[in-house]
């Protein structure tokens, strides 16, 4: 038997009863509310369906495009903010992919094909290595064995010699230059042009520019500074090298010479490999690094930073600074276009209004702002891609010219930022969109219509609460930590509450800009000023959204700068107050050598002579399962003549006790690392040698002198070049220390305030200052563009002042006097904004609470912030009151 269909296997009804139907059988009930369910499930499919007609459907991406083109003007403000935010972060995407890929041609190594090196970076496990000062050199017999293995032509072992040429007793400008052995020449290749290769201790070939510059040729001599000690030497040849030199020049010595100079026995700056014909250089490097353990290969423009360490710090530091620059301006994008699209969608309420009255739904609303804000943001970020490429050139030309990327670091263009700038505009409009749709999308159609006229007083309690809720977050940040937390972290969490304010102010804008608006209101005045004063309350959101970039403007240009000086000037205090030195031996070529030391302690009259050492450390300590790490400035010292020469204001602990293996910590680093006297540290020293250093001593002035103190001998011995930076000398009055340094062209005898604080920024002082315009660049087009929309938006308004008898006088009066509550505003509340940041971080730094603000600076803040947001209004308005009232307040909005 059949089974046949569903219907067929359904009980029939039950017969009628006294002319009414009987009940129906249980299996039909069964079989009616199974198709209830399903009529009902696939009503919600249907629903569900109908939903995903979303905002990137082809019906909602028509009208938005057709509400863009009939709103040019709204949305041009919105496409400005999008497009220059697209090109700032093309910029540093092409920057950050700059450091990661590019490089320099070889100069000295261009004829190696491969060659090997010491690893210059600390490895750190899920974390960027970070890159050591000074060059970690190789066991010389690493040349043999390179030199066996298959594929290798001639493998020759370089070596560098810091080397100052004088003429006519002055040192001679241009490049650095390194003296090597003259078996290392074949590795460019150097091709004599004249003379003869060097065959005594006294002979020397110069590279061709060199001899150039300082005027010699074969047969002259040539006065060569090696350390502090001068020589005479004679030229034996002039040589041309393979490729043209612009990041330094070459002396070449006879190997035996260049040895003794070199001061390392046993060790080798890197191998230069030569590759037998037809070998493929990244295969033998590949079997260069599997036959010699510990070996680590450079090939291509890598070669590079073998050649000279600064080219890969400079990588590192492009990259550190483009991510971080790159992630600041992401958020400030998001901002920015969140803002501006809110004040575009606020400047709609009646279009949106009516719309909801006509029977939009609140999800029809939202969709069509969605669909604008991704088309809008596409646009804006596709137009931003030329000229972010553009502005990262520009950048690049300024890195180059501040010395921060080395002559020849080529940029890398590729699509992959431009893309990634593209996605982060797009996602930026799209979410700044919803936040501003979501008002007017909520509120029922005859609440919208009578909303219209004017704007809602009552802030969302979400954002309300939020805002509020960040005020005492901030001030905790900036207050709380640099008196609880010890370290940087109190410094950087003073740091971090200046942004936290500053979403404050956004979310809790209108409410303080009415506050500002309603203080004024206190004082009468004329009309103009109480039409000025009433507007800004009555408009309170609006002016705050176009307010708060300028807001922004001010808290992180105050924040920035006088962070900046705070830090400067602690240290020049430090360094200027810490001196106690009579007099400071000072070099002017790499430095000055360790011996000259005892020499001057033998000078009559000379009481003290303290050798100071500059090098760069990583401290390393244990955090939960992880591994942190600290980059710190440092010194060594000799602990017997420090007391008489220098304070560094010790803590806890002692000096004296500075010898062997033993560390001093500033109090930052000490509260940092989490160290105190007694305690035992990692310290990586310069060159990578790693030292478990007992703390013996914390002091306070490690901005003037270096986070950390070292014995003088351990710092000399793990250095480059094994020089002192500086000599401190205490003396009875009247020795001639001039006379007993005559003999050393290159140094000179001044006073105390001839040493400079240890470094804060790394070198990157100008960069930060670069980035910071282009940051504070971004944020003031935000301000003009932000202003400019809602000044000129408002031409109805001023037809309707002039219609009912205000004089055309009298409302650029007004707008000049909201301009000024404007400015004001901006610069009190983004000043009071960030001085929590900065009263905690100068707390964190020096125990005071006074940072140091040079009025001079903080006068150009305000003159900024007044040239940059009266323009903004003033030329909108006169443009708004051209045409007859009549006509203005004819015109649609």
């Amino acid at each position: 038997m059949s089974r046949g269909s569903a219907a067929e296997q359904v009980d029939p009804p039950a017969p009628e009863r006294n002319g009414k139907p009987g009940k129906p059988g249980k299996a039909a009930r069964k079989a009616d509310k199974a198709a209830a369910k399903a009529a009902e499930k696939a009503a919600k499919k249907a629903a569900k369906a109908k939903r995903k007609i979303r905002t990137l459907s082809r019906q909602n991406l028509s009208l938005a495009w057709s509400t863009i083109r009939g709103r040019k003007g709204g949305f041009a403000a919105v496409l400005i903010a999008v497009g220059v935010g697209s090109a700032v972060i093309s910029a540093c995407g092409v920057l950050l992919e700059t450091g990661v890929s590019s490089g320099v041609p070889a100069e000295r190594y261009h004829r190696a094909a491969v060659v090997v090196g010491g690893y210059q970076a600390m490895s750190v496990e899920g974390d960027t290595d970070p890159r050591l000062s000074e060059r970690v050199r190789l066991p010389a017999d690493t040349v043999g064995k390179v030199a066996a293995v298959p594929g290798v032509e001639s493998a020759v072992g370089d070596i560098s010699v810091r080397t100052t040429v004088l003429r006519n007793g002055s040192v001679l400008g241009g490049p650095p230059v390194y003296g090597h052995g003259w078996s290392a020449s074949v590795l460019a290749p150097f091709t004599l042009r004249a003379g003869s290769e060097p065959r005594a201790a006294e002979d020397v070939v110069l590279d061709s520019d060199l001899a150039r510059r300082a005027g010699a040729a074969p047969g002259d001599t040539v006065t060569l500074v090696i350390g502090s000690e001068p020589g005479t030497y004679r030229v034996s040849g002039v040589a041309q090298p393979a490729v043209s030199f612009d990041r330094q020049s070459a002396v070449f010595f006879t190997d035996d010479r260049a040895a003794q100079l070199y001061g390392t026995p046993g060790k080798v700056d890197a191998v230069g490999v030569v590759a037998a014909k037809g070998t493929d250089p990244g295969e033998l490097a590949d079997r260069i690094e599997k036959a010699v353990p510990g070996a680590v290969t450079y090939t291509g423009d890598d070669r590079s930073d073998v050649e000279t360490l600064d080219v890969g710090q400079m990588r590192s530091f492009v990259i550190e600074v483009a991510s971080a620059f790159g992630a600041t301006m992401i958020l400030l994008v998001i901002i920015v276009v969140a803002g501006t699209l809110a004040l575009s969608v606020q400047q709609r309420r009646r279009e949106l209004a009516l719309l909801r009255a006509v029977g939009a739904t609140p999800r029809q609303v939202l969709r069509m702002i969605g669909g604008e804000a991704v088309l809008v943001g596409g646009i804006g970020a596709v137009l931003g891609a030329i000229p972010g490429i553009l502005l990262a050139m520009l950048l690049h030309s300024v890195f180059t010219a501040a010395g921060a990327l080395p002559p020849g670091f080529s940029l890398v263009i590729t699509p992959t930022p431009v893309l990634f700038a593209l996605l982060i505009c797009v996602l930026a409009a799209r979410i700044g969109g919803w936040l501003a749709a979501r008002r007017a999308a909520k509120v029922s159609a005859v609440e919208a219509l009578g909303d219209v006229a004017v704007e809602p007083k009552k802030l969302g309690w979400f954002r309300l609460s939020l805002g509020v809720l960040l005020v005492p977050a901030g001030l905790a940040v900036a207050i709380v930590l640099p008196i609880v937390l010890p370290g940087e972290a109190a410094i950087e969490g003073a740091a971090s509450s200046a942004l936290v304010l500053v979403i404050a102010v956004g979310l809790l804008g209108p409410k303080l800009f009415g506050g500002v608006a309603a203080l004024l209101a206190r004082r009468p005045g004329d009309v103009t000023r109480f039409l000025a004063i009433a507007n800004s309350r009555a408009r309170a959101r609006r002016l705050s959204s176009a307010t708060t970039p300028l807001i922004m403007g001010v808290t992180m240009a105050a924040a920035q700068l006088f962070s900046g000086t705070t830090l400067a000037a602690t240290a020049h205090d430090q360094a200027v107050e810490g001196v106690i030195a009579d007099h400071v031996v000072t070099s002017d070529s790499a430095g000055i050598s360790p011996g000259l030391t005892e020499e001057l302690r033998r000078v009559p009259g000379v009481r003290t002579v303290g050798p100071v050492a500059r090098t760069s450390t990583i401290l390393t300590w244990p955090d939960g399962d992880s591994i942190q790490y600290r980059i710190s400035n440092a010194q060594g010292v000799d602990p017997a003549a420090v007391p008489e020469t220098m304070n560094l204001d010790v803590l806890r602990g002692d000096l004296d006790r500075l010898t062997g293996t033993t560390v001093a910590l500033s109090r930052l680093v000490a509260g940092t690392v989490g160290a105190d006297v007694g305690d035992r540290v990692d310290v990586h020293l310069g060159d990578g040698t790693v030292q478990k250093a007992e703390v013996v001593a914390v002091y306070e002035n490690g901005l003037g002198f270096g986070d950390v103190t070292l014995p003088h001998e351990l710092v000399i011995a793990h250095t480059s070049d094994h020089l002192d930076q500086w000599l401190m000398v205490n003396a009875e009055p009247g020795t001639d220390l001039n006379a007993a340094l005559k003999a050393y062209p290159t140094l000179s005898v001044r006073d105390a305030g001839a040493v400079t604080a240890a470094p804060t920024d790394g070198g990157g002082g100008g960069i930060s200052l670069v980035l910071n315009a282009v940051l504070l660049g971004y944020l003031a087009i935000a301000v003009v563009n932000t202003l400019v929309m809602a000044t000129i938006s408002r031409r109805r308004e001023f037809a309707l002042l002039r219609l009912v008898g205000t004089r055309t006088g009298q409302v650029r009066t007004m707008m000049r006097k909201e301009a000024g509550i404007i400015v004001l505003s901006a610069v009190v509340v983004g000043t009071i904004a960030a001085l929590p940041s900065l009263i905690g971080m100068s707390y964190a730094i020096r125990h005071s609470v006074f940072p140091t603000v040079p009025p001079l600076m903080y006068l150009g803040i305000v003159l900024a912030a007044a040239a940059i947001a009266w323009p903004a209004v003033m030329l909108p308005a006169r443009l708004a009151l051209r045409p007859p009232a009549v006509d203005a307040i004819a015109r649609t909005e």
